[in-house]
Parts: C-alpha cells; structure tokens; sequence
C-alpha cells in the first residue's frame, strides 16, 4: 500500500477502536455517541430506561457505519484508486462496500424491529418483561420504579460509562456498550469470584484491587451477569445492597488503599536482596506486633547522586527488629495520604533510628 492508503488505514482503525472503547481522552473531547447524539437521546436523569433505549439504538447503527465510513474516507484519502466509482473498482473493494453495506443495513431492519410496539422487541424492554411480578404488573411499571430510584442521589454508581454499575434501593444494574442488565435485589445474590491486583490504573499512579462480582437471581428468566469495581468501594456497595454476598473465592478484599499499598510492598521487597541473618544471632519478636519474629533488615542497598544530602537514604545499623506487614503499615503511615502515586518512591526515617531508607533498602531475613 502507498504510504497515504497506510496512513489513513492506521489513523482510522485507531480512531475506530478508541470510539468504540473510548477512553478517557475521547471522553473529554466529547467524541462518544452519549455526547453527539445527546439532542435525540434526552437526559439519563428523567427517563433512564427510555434514554438506554435510544442509546444502545443509536450506538449499534454508528458502529455498523464504521466499515462504511472507512470507505469512504479512502476515497478522499486515496483519489487516484477511484473509489468513488463503484464499477471501476477491484472485486475485493466491492466485496467490501458490499459487506459494509449488509452490516449497516441489518443493524436498521433489527432497530426496526426493536421500535416497533413503542420499543417492545428491544433487549433492554424485554427485560423489563421478565420483572413484571407484584408490585410491577407491567414493563412500564418496571420501567417507572427503575427511572425514579436513578434519579435519587442516595443510589450507587461507580465504572466507566461503557461499564458501569449502579445500586438503587431495590434494582442492581449493569450498563454496557448495548445492553442494561437488571436484576431485582430481593431475588438476586452476589459472589465474588476473582480479585485482579494492578499497580497503576488509568484513573491514577496507585495501585488497585479490581473485584469481580458474579449476580445471579432466583427468577429463571434473567441471565447472570458479572460487574467490577475498585476494592476501596467495596464497603460503600455493601452498606446499599442488601442481596448476601459470598466470597467463593476466598478473596482478600482489600477495602483501603493501605492496604493496597501493603501487597504492593510485600511484592516489593520480595524482589529485593535478602539479608543472611549472622550465625549465632536470634530472631526477637517484632516489637510492633509481638506475634511474630522480626522478619526485615534496612540496608542502604540504592544507588543515587548526592549521597550526603538530607533527603537521601541511610545506612541503619538496627539488628532485625520488625516484621514486614508492621515495617510497611510504619512506611505507609508516613506518607502524604492525599498523594498514594508518590509512596513507593519517597524516603522514610526508620522507626527505631530515624535513619531514612526506601522500599529498595528493606531486605528480607533469611
């Protein structure tokens, strides 16, 4: 390919993938299908079933366009191919329009489909459906209970648009990219069933615990879906839904960002060179606990500029008195709790010496 056709290709399916998955950059810029379209679609706080309607709608018709668009964007892009002369093209451009075209076309007929009976066919109204048990004789009903527990400011919401979780008084709801899953939270219960540990989100520099959250209800009409959240919300989802939660998968929930940091710690100093423990020298209890032995040596093991400055780590000459989980709590509480991205990094004096030390000076006794 001629290094235009390459460039608006590369250009396009990064733009492509980024409005679908849009990221937060896109969000900004208004680049969604929420911000384009808003006139149509309404507001979310008056009528949020009506507006995921008409959302979900609209987002399957722009998405099938991409393909559409993508031709006929290399028809500007590319003049001398003459793409806009369909019977001068090559069969696989005409293969292509053709499919890009039968896409487009479907995604219309099923929006049709869906609209017909005031929306009847559509996913998000035939769950609605499957609700219509006392007090809610009917999907409107259903519709009207979900619509004024959104709008209450008591409710919780946490996720990206495009993956986001919300907790009423009696609904828990899932919204995606083309679907709203619903379930009543006196026939559901919740199960954690996996805990995924990373040490930056997009969001921030800090670490997360990201919990994964199997719904199940007792009516066999709605399908089990999953949600995630950070851990730190964890407590915040527990005090609004009053379905049980069981922990299957015997998850440590790590509900405060210390205790984020403390993982991320151990982890740390895992890595780093263990210390052999002289012979003939005994292990004390870990004077902050005094349940287990002392576990950690500070030694100046980093290597920087300006070995003389204040700010620099130092040589501890302490024998092994603390274990790991209280020398991290000690190292965590000395930091700025406003500003978790700069812990692993910043310098801390040691609990007994005052002697400053980094993650990297903090070796394991062996």
């Amino acid at each position: 390919m001629e290094s235009p056709v390459l460039t608006f290709t590369l250009a396009y399916v990064v733009f492509s993938f980024c409005f679908v998955f849009t990221p937060n950059e896109f969000r900004s810029a208004g680049l969604t299908v929420q911000n384009l379209f808003s006139p149509w679609l309404g507001s979310e706080d008056v009528g949020f079933i009506q507006y995921h309607v008409r959302r979900t709608s609209v987002t399957i018709l722009v998405h099938s366009a991409l393909p559409l668009g993508y031709y006929m964007g290399m028809c500007v892009a590319a003049p001398e191919k003459n793409l806009a002369y369909i019977h001068q093209v090559s069969d696989t451009w005409r293969l292509f329009v053709l499919l890009s075209l039968c896409l487009h076309f479907t995604s219309w007929i099923l929006v049709i489909y869906w609209s017909r009976c005031r929306w009847y066919n559509h996913p998000i109204c035939r769950s609605l459906q499957v609700h219509t048990l006392p007090p809610h004789f009917d999907r409107g009903a259903v519709a009207t209970s979900i619509n004024t527990e959104f709008r209450r400011i008591d409710k919780f919401a946490t996720g990206a648009p495009e993956a986001r979780v919300i907790i009423t008084d009696t609904w828990v709801l899932k919204v995606t990219t083309y679907h709203v899953y619903l379930a009543l939270q006196r026939d559901c219960h919740v199960t954690v069933t996996e805990s995924r540990q990373h040490h930056l989100t997009p969001d921030s520099a800090s670490p997360a615990q990201i919990l994964t959250l199997q719904v199940d209800s007792i009516n066999p009409a709605v399908k089990s879906f999953h949600i995630s959240l950070n851990s730190t919300e964890y407590v915040e989802l527990r005090e609004k839904l009053h379905a049980p939660i069981r922990n299957a998968a015997n998850v440590v929930i790590h509900q405060t960002i210390s205790d984020l940091f403390l993982e991320t710690f151990r982890a740390q100093v895992e890595l780093n060179q263990p210390y052999s423990l002289p012979s003939g020298q005994e292990l004390e209890l870990c004077i902050g606990c005094m349940q287990v032995p002392a576990s950690t040596k500070l030694i100046r093991l980093c290597q920087e500029d300006g070995a003389d400055n204040d700010s620099a780590c130092q040589q501890c000459f302490c024998r092994p008195m603390w274990c790991l989980s209280c020398l991290g709590r000690w190292f965590a509480s000395r930091q700025d709790q406003q500003r978790p991205e700069t812990w692993l990094s910043s310098r801390v004096p040691c609990p007994t010496c005052r002697a400053r030390f980094c993650i990297l000076d903090v070796c394991m006794v062996h």
